[in-house]
């Protein structure tokens, strides 16, 4: 795993975050939890509801990605607007 990503810890679990540390945590999780490739995923965090936006190689990871993020403590929604990248959808 690069260094260049902070590694996600269960001390990042602190429930009462700013939108900004929510979305990072839940980006972290991503990348943590699943074999995901989160370079093009965005997320926002508006109070504890979280979006995801952006792209996937694989339909699977579309669903696995919302699963984690919604698994976060913080995170009470998740609107998942991950889309799958042309040509890599087959999974």
């Amino acid at each position: 795993m690069s260094s260049e990503h902070p590694t996600y810890s269960h001390k990042d679990d602190d429930p009462h975050l700013t939108d900004d540390d929510l979305a990072l945590k839940v980006l972290r999780f991503l990348r943590y939890a699943t074999f995901i490739d989160t370079s093009d995923i965005d997320v926002i965090a508006l109070g504890n509801m979280v979006v995801l936006s952006g792209t996937v190689a694989r339909e699977a990871d579309i669903a696995c990605a919302g699963e984690a993020a919604a698994s976060v403590i913080g995170v009470q929604s998740v609107e998942n607007r991950l889309t799958a990248r042309p040509g890599e959808a087959a999974g």
